[in-house]
C-alpha cells in the first residue's frame, strides 16, 4: 500500500506541476493533489491493487516451486504416504484432500478416469484433514488401512460416501470394504499415523496450499477440483521437463 501511495504521488506531481515545480509543494499540497487525482481517476487504485495482488500470487507460486524442489523427497517418496496408480510411473501426481470436502468428492471421478486413461501415472495420496474432527478420524483410519492392504478401496469408498462424514459412517464404510474394524481403530491411533498427518500439514503450508483439493505435478501447484484436461496438460508438461519424480 505504501508503494501504491508513492506511485500516486509521483503521477500526481508529474501531471500537476512537472519536475521543475514538484519540490516547491508543501506536504498539504501534495496530499491534496493525490486526493484530487484519486477522485478523478479511481480506476488507478483498482489497477494498482490488482497488480499488487498478481505480484503477490506470482511470488507465492515461485516460492512454492522452490519448496517443491527442496522437499521433493518428502512430497513424492515419504514412506508414510500411500501410493496408487503405477508405482514406478514416469510422472507423479500428488493430491492433497479431505474426505469431508465436497470439491474433493467431485474431483474423485476425474482422478479415477485419469488413472484409467494414463497407466504410467504414479499417484500420491496426501491426507489433509482440515474440515473438523471427523475429517481427522477419516484420515487416521485411511492411513491405518494400509496395514490391511485396503487403502485404495477404502479411500474411494470414503470419497463416494453421500451422507455426512461421521465416525459411525467411517467405520461402517471400513467394514463394507472388508477391513477388520477393531484392528483399524487400534492402529489408527499409532504415533506414526499422527506424524504422517502432521507432516502433511507442514508440507501443505510450505507449498502455500490453503484448501482442498490441491494437485502437485512436476513443479506446478494447482488448487481446486481440476478438470481432466488440466491434469493431463500438467502431466504432459512434467513429461517434457528434466526427469525428477
Amino acid at each position: 500500500m505504501r508503494r501504491l501511495i508513492l506511485s500516486l504521488v509521483t503521477i500526481a506531481l508529474l501531471l500537476a506541476t512537472g519536475f521543475a515545480h514538484a519540490a516547491e509543494l508543501t506536504k498539504e499540497q501534495i496530499e491534496q493533489i493525490v486526493r484530487d487525482y484519486i477522485k478523478a481517476h479511481p480506476e488507478v487504485v483498482v489497477e494498482a491493487l490488482q497488480a499488487m495482488e498478481q505480484q503477490r500470487r506470482e511470488a507465492a507460486r515461485q516460492q512454492a516451486r522452490q519448496n517443491i524442489v527442496a522437499r521433493r523427497d518428502e512430497l513424492l517418496r515419504d514412506a508414510g504416504t500411500p501410493v496408487g496408480g503405477h508405482p514406478a510411473g514416469d510422472v507423479t501426481v500428488v493430491e492433497f484432500f479431505d474426505y469431508a470436502c465436497g470439491h474433493c468428492k467431485n474431483v474423485e471421478a476425474t482422478v479415477k478416469q485419469l488413472l484409467l486413461d494414463d497407466k504410467q501415472v504414479r499417484f500420491v495420496y496426501k491426507e489433509l484433514p482440515i474440515l473438523g474432527e471427523s475429517s481427522v478420524t477419516a484420515a487416521r483410519a485411511a492411513l491405518a488401512s494400509r496395514a490391511q492392504d485396503k487403502y485404495v478401496p477404502f479411500h474411494h469408498a470414503l470419497m463416494e460416501l453421500k451422507e455426512p462424514l461421521t465416525d459411525a459412517a467411517i467405520f461402517r464404510v471400513a467394514q463394507q470394504v472388508g477391513l477388520d474394524v477393531p484392528r483399524l481403530k487400534q492402529e489408527m491411533n499409532a504415533p506414526a499415523i499422527e506424524e504422517a498427518i502432521r507432516k502433511n500439514y507442514a508440507l501443505a503450508e510450505a507449498l502455500a496450499i490453503t484448501g482442498t483439493p490441491a494437485f502437485v505435478v512436476g513443479d506446478d501447484v494447482s488448487p481446486g477440483a481440476l478438470p481432466l484436461t488440466r491434469l493431463k496438460q500438467m502431466i504432459a508438461r512434467a513429461r517434457q521437463a528434466p526427469p525428477a519424480r
